[in-house]
């Protein structure tokens, strides 16, 4: 019984801080992102990186938003994955 106490403690406080990983959002102006191909081609290179938790594609707005863990990637290594990948990108400025 103790064993079971002790394991359910273990689980809860490891799911507590995987959840309070700290989430950072970017959103990248990338160039030549004309189709749904461009934007399965940017998740795939995203997945790719340490870090990061969640990707979109807006192939109207030219546009990748991402969330991501700051305590293992960050924004200029976002960045160089998308461009490596064949679409020019660099962080938007704050209010634009």
């Amino acid at each position: 019984m103790r064993k079971w106490i002790l394991t359910a403690i273990a689980v809860f406080s490891l799911g507590s801080a995987l959840a309070a990983a700290p989430a950072t959002v970017v959103v990248l102006d990338a160039e030549n992102i004309t189709c749904p191909a461009c934007a399965i081609t940017i998740r795939k290179a995203l997945e790719k990186v340490p870090g990061v938790t969640d990707t979109k594609v807006d192939t109207r707005e030219e546009s990748v938003t991402v969330t991501f863990d700051s305590n293992r990637t960050d924004t200029s290594a976002i960045a160089r994955a998308v461009t490596e990948a064949g679409f020019p990108a660099k962080a938007r400025t704050a209010g634009e």
